[in-house]
């Protein structure tokens, strides 16, 4: 069993470590407190090909797998959450259904400008009444000659305002329940299709997220992802790819927190040495870094298996559930280190604190992540 990783790698690692140092760190406090859209800081992402970075080359893309897209969010999140969260949600969320479902005419449209980052896209399933179970979506998509007419709102959507590119999903029969979800590929621009409310969170504060509504927007058949009933099945593809990379994620705030605490650690004197020398703190570090290479190497595991076309479905549920987890323990710790210090703005532990929880709710909360584990073990002790 091999835990390195290969040399080409490793080379994108260190160069996007040096990437995000150089470019995303400087300016995180400044997106976070101003809770503007870091238009340069993505425009930089987008230099370096990373919005190609799983496409294919004949779309414009690199064409690398999802150890290598795990690599890239770690790195991302964490110099800056909410800026990896354009590349992460746009590339590992949006974009799979129609790198997975789409025609070739689809791909064709709405690929190319993704990897090179003219065109960023957002992901609509959720709404009011259907967050953990989206087959209760309202959202209707009529049909009409031709295509369908969408109408409905859309809450909590990633990157809504500033995408360029929307997979939507509705349903054209509520009676069928989740056998009446439908996916659609749109353009932004459509006649009918406007962006509401902008949520005023708690984290990630420069990461846009809004409500989307749809009035009578007409999409052509030709728009549609897959076939009527594939709705369902195509958000939770969708959906099991984005934990994988919510894991790295989380690892990559939790490694940030954790090297801002040992440096601090180092550092700060009391009682006429450094805190690091006190055991106290040195088994809190101890047990940030044990549980953070855990959550990595579940992390990597649920890449390599997606990577290698072998079932994921659960290892990418237990990424997803103990990497968020580690990284509210790791933030919360690192804070602890840091004494008052911490709860000030003068130091990034409260925005790690705050960006970390959202990896507990967001593309499947904690809850949900367990009956997924909890069904996938029930599946094997029948098998």
């Amino acid at each position: 069993m091999d835990f390195e990783l290969t040399a080409e790698q490793k080379m994108l690692k260190s160069m996007l470590r040096d990437f995000a140092t150089r470019e995303l760190e400087p300016v995180a406090a400044r997106i976070d407190r101003t809770a503007q859209f870091p238009a340069e800081e993505v425009r930089k992402m987008a230099g370096l090909g990373l919005f190609g970075l799983t496409i294919p080359e004949k779309y414009g893309g690199s064409g690398k797998g999802m150890v290598d897209l795990c690599i890239t969010i770690e790195e991302i999140s964490r110099a800056s959450a909410a800026m990896d969260d354009y590349l992460r949600i746009s590339l590992s969320l949006a974009i799979v259904p129609i790198m997975m479902y789409g025609t070739e005419a689809q791909k064709k449209k709405y690929l190319t400008p993704h990897a090179s980052g003219e065109k960023l896209a957002c992901f609509a399933l959720t709404e009011a009444d259907a967050g953990s179970d989206p087959a209760g979506i309202k959202t209707t998509a009529s049909r009409k000659k031709g295509g369908y007419v969408i109408n409905g709102n859309k809450l909590f959507i990633s990157i809504g305002e500033q995408a360029g590119i929307v997979v939507v999903f509705a349903t054209v029969d509520r009676s069928l329940q989740r056998r009446g979800i439908t996916a659609f590929v749109m353009d932004k621009d459509t006649p009918g299709l406007s962006v509401g409310k902008h949520e005023d969170k708690m984290g990630l504060l420069g990461f846009s997220t809004t409500e989307l509504i749809f009035d009578n927007c007409f999409v052509p058949e030709k728009n549609r992802l897959g076939e009527e009933w594939q709705g369902f099945r195509i958000a939770l593809d969708a959906l099991d790819v984005s934990r994988v990379t919510v894991g790295a994620e989380a690892v990559g705030i939790s490694q940030a927190a954790f090297e801002t605490a040992l440096s601090y650690a180092r550092e700060r004197q009391q009682f006429g040495q450094p805190i690091i020398d006190f055991q106290a703190i040195q088994w809190m570090l101890a047990d940030m870094a044990t549980r953070i290479d855990a959550a990595r190497l579940l992390t990597y595991r649920a890449a390599y298996l997606s990577d290698q076309g072998r079932p994921f479905i659960k290892e990418a549920a237990m990424a997803k559930v103990y990497a968020s987890e580690v990284s509210g323990f790791v933030t919360s710790k690192a804070l602890q280190i840091h004494g008052g210090y911490g709860y000030t703005k003068d130091y990034p532990l409260e925005r790690y604190f705050r960006d970390a929880k959202i990896t507990e709710i967001y593309e499947g909360t904690s809850e949900m992540m367990r009956m997924t584990i909890a069904r996938s073990l029930m599946r094997e002790g029948q098998s």
